[in-house]
């Protein structure tokens, strides 16, 4: 078995590409020649030289592979167009070069995001028929991502997954926050209770070596997490239990979150790099609930998420510390 994998120099990529390898299976990635290759180094793989936003290049990558992997894209970026340059027209180009180059593909995996089907409007949990309102660029470019990917399923076996938050060994996001928790400071927005949904890196790849081998039916479309509804303070709570440190809830009120990534957004068009605060992350933190229901992932996948977050924020604090990143 040879699956393709985009996204591999990743966080979650990364780890997909080491439980491929671990199951026996040959592994050809996807790159930019400016890829930064330090989680893959030493690991035997193959490399094919290319760029989801340049069709012609996609055609050798895909040729002679039964599985293909996408996890490439954006999920910060100076300008809104780039969004739907990679996440949007990148998976239509990997998906045309699929149907054009390799007749033979057993299944393609389109790692999508929570975002793509926006929060949920009331008290219970989003579900995967429930109408999908993506509130931000990236959402709306991951929803357009599905869009064009699901035209073609009846030419293609795909299936789309669409995880929450997902924290763990050599995530940069969430370590922000383990940073601040490691200076005694958890920050608590102000206002009405928040809950979302989380899971561990190693559950989400779970979920797609599953969803590799199923039978499902072209064309589904299945929400991950670890099962469980966690209100944003408590997070924090078990957070700083992991690292043993007694942190202080400052509470910020949302004006002050929304003017400070307005002022990175700025600043980011003079550096020309993201910032990890935007207007629409914002606008994603602010909503009440993100909490997903993952019944049809473990009922059509057999998907049973193993780590809860206690043990998984423990396991991901004890690696920033052996790295070095706290």
């Amino acid at each position: 078995m040879k699956a393709l994998v985009t996204g591999g120099t990743g966080f979650i990529g990364s780890h997909l590409v080491e439980a491929l390898l671990q199951r026996g299976v040959q592994v050809r990635c996807l790159l930019r020649k400016t890829s930064d290759l330090k989680w893959l180094k030493g690991l035997p793989i193959e490399i094919a030289f290319g760029d989801c936003s340049d069709k012609s290049s996609l055609k050798e990558a895909v040729n002679g592979v039964e599985q293909v992997f996408h996890l490439a894209g954006v999920t910060k970026a100076v300008y809104e167009k780039t969004y739907f340059e990679v996440n949007t027209f990148g998976t239509e180009n990997l998906v045309h070069a699929c149907i054009e180059s390799n007749l033979h593909i057993q299944k393609f995996i389109y790692l999508s995001s929570q975002a793509a089907a926006g929060p949920c409007r009331s008290e219970d949990k989003k579900r995967e028929s429930d109408q999908c309102d993506p509130i931000s660029t990236y959402g709306r470019s991951k929803r357009m991502g599905e869009e064009l990917s699901l035209t073609h399923a009846q030419e293609i076996p795909l299936l789309i997954l669409r995880p929450c938050a997902v924290y763990g060994p050599r995530e940069k996001d969430i370590y922000t926050f383990f940073k601040l928790l490691a200076k005694r400071i958890k920050p608590c927005l102000s206002g009405v209770e928040r809950h979302i949904s989380l899971c561990y890196v190693d559950d989400i790849v779970q979920a797609m070596l599953l969803a590799a081998q199923s039978q499902q039916s072209s064309g589904e479309i299945f929400s991950l997490s670890d099962g469980q509804d966690y209100r944003l303070e408590e997070i924090g709570d078990i957070f700083a239990q992991a690292m043993r440190v007694n942190a202080y809830c400052i509470r910020v009120p949302e004006w002050m979150i929304i003017g400070m990534a307005s002022f990175s957004e700025y600043l980011a068009k003079f550096s020309k790099k993201p910032s990890l605060l935007n207007k629409g992350k914002i606008e994603e933190i602010l909503q009440r609930n993100w909490v997903c229901d993952i019944t049809k992932a473990k009922t059509a996948l057999g998907f049973e998420p193993h780590i809860p977050l206690e043990q998984g924020a423990k396991l991901t604090f004890e690696w920033y510390k052996k790295e070095n990143w706290l």
